[in-house]
């Protein structure tokens, strides 16, 4: 049995989300946290948490670095009520990006601030994205170390270094690989999975983005995770259900489930 710890199932790009889940359930999928990003993905995640039971879907909610420009403030509210009145299981995702930087970095940060603050006032773990961001990321992370918080969240579709990796390590997150890990040209990253201790990993399959290897150029769904896990599984050399075990294991420890 699986969690997949990143799906955006309220994106407006699923037409569907009841068959998603469905099939989903098919799979062997238990557990779903669903990544909202404005405030229409998040009702409506909400609403298909209440009534899903099976695969159960959890809510995680906050502004993506990119769009932190263009509604970040409103959203950040949002987030905030939900938060302190327990409706999520997580605070995310939230974090840099400068590989596109559609927000200027500044703004991006000043929010990633902000909902490092949120997240400890509520006492919910974080989930990160971070491209080509990482010096940054980890500074403002250890400022919040500092001054007396450890820091307990994922990075999320991870596509860093092994140097970077480590320093993820050792600064107490967890790291969760999507279905980029399948790819062809994903060598490098296949060497960081191989690296990466499996208790503190988490599989995830960023629906409906990155469908892996055999499903490319289909929209992502949470049914191909068994794909993305078997090749972790192949890198750790353990059986799938293994890996399976201990990934399930390891987001009840981070999300509290």
């Amino acid at each position: 049995m699986f969690i997949d710890t990143h799906a955006h199932v309220t994106s407006s790009q699923i037409a569907d989300p009841v068959a998603l889940l469905e099939r989903a359930h098919q799979a062997g999928i238990l557990q779903i946290i669903n990544i909202c990003t404005d405030e229409d993905t998040l009702n409506r995640g909400l609403a298909l948490a209440a009534s899903t039971k099976t695969p159960k879907v959890h809510t995680a909610a906050a502004c993506t670095p990119h769009d932190v420009a263009s509604f970040g403030e409103p959203f950040f509210s949002v987030v905030k009520r939900h938060a302190r009145a327990g409706a999520l299981i997580a605070v995310g995702e939230t974090g840099l990006d400068y590989h596109y930087e559609h927000s200027p970095r500044k703004e991006q940060q000043a929010f990633l601030e902000r909902y490092l603050r949120l997240a400890r006032e509520a006492e919910l773990p974080l989930i990160i994205h971070c491209r080509d961001a990482f010096e940054d990321f980890f500074a403002i992370a250890a400022e919040s170390i500092r001054t007396g918080w450890e820091v307990c969240g994922v990075l999320h579709c991870f596509t860093g270094t092994m140097e970077e990796a480590q320093q993820a390590l050792d600064q107490g997150w967890y790291i969760s690989f999507s279905g980029i890990v399948t790819f062809p040209k994903s060598d490098a990253l296949r060497e960081v999975a191989a690296y990466v201790p499996i208790n503190r990993m988490l599989v995830e399959t960023d629906t409906p983005y990155l469908a892996p290897k055999s499903k490319r150029g289909r929209p992502n769904e949470p049914a191909y995770l068994p794909e993305i896990a078997a090749c972790l599984a192949s890198l750790k050399n353990v059986p799938t259900e293994e890996l399976a075990r201990h990934t399930l294991r390891n987001a009840h420890i981070l999300f509290n489930l």
